[in-house]
This record gives structure tokens, C-alpha cells and sequence, in this order.
């Protein structure tokens, strides 16, 4: 449920979103801390996520999620994940040394920031976020 915060940032993105754009895309850098570890290091909790998260903002995946576990240093050890869409991509790292996620999504469709943010934030159990959003001219 969004608190009325969030529905009337909602509904001030919702209005900007039917105006004509001028950008090429929106880029959003979403930034989870405090995450729940096993979800962070279970792969198929993430392909999940993938999946739930395109459904949410209504964007058509294209292939499968890959998910790829790396990391030598263990600063950034952790599970890696792409996942191509038909207007660009998704993208994230799991720090698990951290407990932090690291997530991009870049559409030249329409999105709500916001709402990919805190559907995160529920989904890895995190307790904070820090969000940065780019219009890709």
C-alpha cells in the first residue's frame, strides 16, 4: 500500500507522463541498504524479482534473467543480474559483504521511479533507499 506521499507523487509523475517528452529515456539508480541477506543470495528470489518488477512497470522482457554469482574482493562479492527489455534494460549487483543492492533500470518508455524503488525496498526487506533518476536526452 503507498502512503499518500507516494500516491501524490504518483499522480504528479502520472500527469507528466501523458505530456509529450522531449528525452530520449529515464534512467533510475536505485539504491537498496540493509537487504535481507538469503534473499540477496538466492538467484531464483532474483529472477522472481526481475520478472514481478517488468510486470510492475509494464515492461516486456526480452530473454531470459541472467544472474551470475562473482566477486574475488569481497567488498562486492555477490550475484549479478541483466535483464533486457524491449525498451533497454534492468540491471543490478548484490553486495552482500554490504547487504546493499545496486539496481538500474533504463526504459525510453514510461515508468514510475518511485513505485521500482519501493516495490525493491519491500520485495529485499531493506530498510532504506536512495534514489537518483536521469532524463536521457
Amino acid at each position: 500500500m503507498m502512503s499518500a506521499y507516494s500516491q501524490h507523487r504518483r499522480k504528479a509523475f502520472d500527469s507528466r507522463m501523458e505530456e509529450p517528452t522531449t528525452h530520449w529515456g529515464l534512467s533510475s539508480c536505485i539504491d537498496l541498504y540493509e537487504c535481507d541477506l538469503g534473499l540477496m543470495q538466492d538467484a531464483e528470489a532474483i529472477r522472481t524479482f526481475t520478472a514481478q518488477l517488468c510486470d510492475r512497470i509494464k515492461m516486456k522482457r526480452y530473454g531470459k534473467t541472467q544472474v551470475v554469482h562473482f566477486g574475488d574482493d569481497p567488498r562486492v562479492n555477490g550475484f549479478s543480474m541483466t535483464q533486457l527489455i524491449e525498451t533497454s534494460l534492468v540491471s543490478a549487483h548484490f553486495a552482500e559483504n554490504s547487504r546493499a543492492i545496486y539496481l538500474d533500470v533504463f526504459s525510453c518508455a514510461p515508468y514510475d521511479p518511485q513505485d521500482a524503488a519501493e516495490f525493491a525496498l519491500e520485495y529485499f526487506k531493506g530498510r532504506h533507499y536512495h534514489l537518483h533518476v536521469v532524463q536521457r536526452n
